[in-house]
């Protein structure tokens, strides 16, 4: 049926090719019906095999898997070996077949080695013919079933007289019962980077940052106890620190690799928790104690030894996303401020639990993608240099020239960017034996593709890969940079000294607009809600510290998960970040629920003036102090209270204060208990309770008011009794008034005008009774 089809397929013409295709079209059906006669009586025969120009059929019947290549960048003197593994895909047995190699045509761009990958036909023209007396036999392969080889062969019997990269396709050869004749089945290529001495160019400056970072674990609690035992919202972060973990594998490989180590102080913060006590979030509010305290130890030990002798590079504290700061976070009050207090802390950090000095003057925002307004806010926190990618600061003209990294953008800033091919390299599932070998050998080819291009002219080349390789990734990162350790291409550079590179003069200095930044990576950003959350936490937290005796113990484990709460880890989880934010929020506001008013019931004053108790309750265990309780009443005219009183109390105490009263009238009077910080901010919620005033009776007030009356009369009497002494004619008194120069009742003057009237006054002489003449008034 095949051959048929193939038969058929020359007896196909399109309009566009011969002004006869009418006729052509007509005499169609008997010419097929010639071929099946023919083939039915054998007197057609039929070609054993496909013409040369063509691919041939079947040549994706067999998969075949190059699972590695060592070495990987081999030299003259170097033997190859190769090995992987070719699997049946087809329905029929395959048999006669074998193993070989090819060498195709020398690559000349960039571009050309990613194509490497995507291709998957085999083409005699550009992959070559295979190498003789350099194959290894396969036994019948039945279909679904896979076997193994292993090639080795001297580097020079490939016959490669110049420098460059070539693709090395590796064939399975073979026969299906269906086409019994010799042909590729399948084939895989890999490429080939060769150099076999250092040449007489410049080697090209290589940077490759080797990030340890890790995703958010330690949540704002603690357990209520003295020690502040940390609560983690899992338990996984072990299995990374452990042997075989991602994290422990980052270390093992890095300690001998010439690379720059990008680090997240979080995670070392985190791991130093670890060493001790912890407890672990369960369901439910629950905890469990967590098992990583021995191999969080070794791990931090291990790391200490790695970094050394390397540079370390400390990113903000929490790795915050810069880009959702720029995009989503910028018009928030506040939310910019916690960028500064992170930088600091990351160098604190890491010097306290590595001894080694950190550089903090590197900004690295996600993907490398970067615009203006993140490139502001990258650089607002003292990081002066901004770790850029190529894809997002292209070059002008979309030249395939890879530039020195470092360039000017204005401010006393620098753009270091990293070569995006480089850069993405050994991203995706690279699990399987194939793919990892596949990208080491890309990796290689890439980078000395960028020497090739002028290799009179030093350049400085960044590698700035994903922010959290998995094991395997990190594994064919080493691999990679193992192949160059010769330095026949590249030597090493530290971060620093590559951002203090000279720029090409041609290289784009020019940062992108907001609006060139990737949709997908904007889509994935943290939201404006975010950032709202966060500035609510800290102003709960700023409200709360200025009560406190012991501030550290609460600013700076709720500060640190305030960062957090801004970190690149959270993209592409905005539940789980919702939840984080939440869950932070509602324990800090149950802890500053632990310094609250004790409800009050309803009091009845028992007397005109009396004492009302209000308790505060600091179920703290800190003392709290700045607070004062302030009483109004809601009707200070027929209940008034003393104003406030301060509070100052112990952990775990109470605190009960008494307020003077004074009643006026009866009635119920509501009163109003509030706390007040010294800036004079309301503390937690108001407490109302209610004042009966029920002991102003009726007596009491015939009482009130028969004193009221007494002093009216009295005063009155008072009032008339000196107008009648005032209205009085001067001189006119008879014996003993003590007139001017005149003598008393006794005859003796004593010169002081209207002394008896003051007399009478004084010795309380009832009103209406008058001094007769000569009468002496008793004192």
């Amino acid at each position: 049926m095949a051959e048929a089809a193939d038969f058929r397929e020359t007896f196909q013409v399109t309009p566009q090719e011969s002004p006869s295709a009418p006729a052509l079209r007509r005499s169609r059906p008997l010419a097929v019906l010639l071929a099946g006669v023919l083939l039915f009586l054998g007197l057609a025969q039929l070609p054993a095999a496909p013409p040369a120009h063509a691919e041939p059929i079947g040549s994706r019947t067999a998969g075949v898997s190059v699972n590695s290549l060592t070495p990987a960048a081999p030299t003259q003197s170097d033997k190859i070996t190769i090995t992987g593994t070719v699997t049946n895909n087809g329905k029929s047995v395959i048999t006669d077949a074998h193993v070989g190699l090819r060498v195709g045509s020398l690559l000349s761009t960039r571009s050309d080695i990613d194509d490497i990958a995507g291709r998957t036909g085999y083409s005699p023209a550009s992959d070559g013919t295979e190498l003789s007396g350099h194959t290894q036999k396969i036994d019948k392969l039945p279909p679904g079933i896979t076997r193994e080889f292993s090639l080795s062969l001297p580097a020079k019997d490939l016959g490669l007289d110049k420098d460059g990269i070539y693709p090395l396709g590796v064939t399975l050869s073979g026969q299906t019962a269906d086409q019994p004749y010799d042909r590729v089945l399948g084939i895989k290529r890999t490429l080939l980077p060769w150099q076999p001495s250092a040449g007489d160019g410049k080697k090209t400056q290589l940077t490759f940052l080797w990030p340890l970072i890790s995703s958010t674990r330690l949540t704002g609690r603690t357990e209520p106890d003295q020690q502040q035992t940390p609560i983690f919202r899992n338990d996984d972060l072990t299995a990374e620190l452990a042997p075989g973990g991602r994290l422990q594998q980052l270390v093992a490989l890095g300690k001998d690799l010439p690379v720059t180590w990008v680090i997240d102080p979080d995670l070392l913060a985190t791991a130093e928790a670890m060493t001790k006590s912890y407890q672990v979030a369960g369901p439910g509010g629950s905890t469990t104690p967590g098992r990583g305290q021995v191999i969080a130890k070794q791990w931090l030990s291990q790391l200490q030894n790695a970094v050394a002798n390397h540079q370390v590079v400390a990113l903000p504290f929490g790795d915050p996303d810069l880009a959702s700061l720029a995009h989503r976070g910028k018009d928030v009050p506040g939310a910019l401020a916690h960028l500064q207090p992170a930088t600091e802390l990351a160098a604190t950090t890491v010097d306290t639990i590595l001894g080694v000095k950190a550089r903090t003057d590197f900004a690295w925002p996600v993907d490398g993608a970067v615009d203006s307004s993140i490139v502001d806010v990258a650089t607002s926190a003292g990081a002066h240099n901004v770790i850029a990618r190529s894809d997002s600061l292209r070059e002008s003209g979309g030249s395939t020239y890879a530039p020195t990294a470092a360039r000017q953008i204005g401010g006393g800033n620098t753009a270091v960017v990293a070569d995006a091919r480089l850069s993405t390299a050994f991203q995706g599932d690279l699990t399987r034996a194939g793919d990892a070998s596949l990208a080491v050998q890309q990796f290689l080819a890439q980078s000395l593709m960028v020497n090739k291009q002028t290799p009179e002219n030093e350049r400085s080349i960044i590698v700035a890969p994903q922010r959290m390789p998995t094991t395997s990734q990190a594994q064919a990162m080493a691999a990679a940079l193992h192949a160059l350790s010769d330095g026949r291409w590249t030597q090493p550079l530290d971060l620093g000294d590559a951002a203090k590179a000279k720029p090409d003069p041609s290289a784009n200095q020019q940062v992108p607009g907001p609006g060139s930044y990737p949709a997908a990576l904007r889509a994935r950003e943290l939201p404006a809600q975010a950032f709202q959350d966060i500035q609510r936490t800290q102003n709960t937290l700023d409200g709360f510290k200025v009560i406190l005796t012991a501030q550290d113990r609460v600013v700076t484990p709720f500060g640190n998960t305030i960062m957090r709460e801004m970190s690149s880890s959270w993209r592409g989880d905005s539940a789980g970040g919702a939840a984080f934010r939440g869950g932070v929020q509602d324990y800090l506001q149950g802890l500053t629920g632990q310094v609250q008013l004790v409800k009050k019931s309803d009091a009845t004053l028992s007397g005109r003036s009396a004492t009302i108790p209000v308790t505060v309750k600091n179920g703290l265990l800190q003392g709290i102090t700045g607070l004062r309780l302030e009483l109004e009443s809601s009707q200070p005219n027929r209940l008034s209270v003393d104003k406030s009183q301060p509070i100052k109390i112990e952990g775990g105490h109470s605190q009960t204060v008494k307020f003077e009263t004074r009643a006026y009238a009866n009635g119920p009077v509501v009163v109003r208990a509030r706390l007040y910080t010294a800036d004079n901010q309301q503390f937690g919620q108001t407490m109302t309770f209610t004042v009966h005033v029920t002991s102003i009776t009726p007596m009491v007030l015939l009482v009130i008011a028969g004193g009221v009356l007494l002093l009216v009369l009295a005063g009155l009497r008072i009032y008339l009794k000196r107008k009648r002494s005032g209205a009085r004619p001067a001189g006119n008194d008879g014996p003993g008034t003590g007139g001017e120069g005149g003598r008393d009742g006794d005859g003796n003057g004593d010169g002081e005008p209207g002394r008896d009237g003051a007399r009478t006054m004084d010795t309380g002489t009832p009103s209406g009774e008058q001094s007769g003449p000569g009468e002496k008034v008793e004192h």
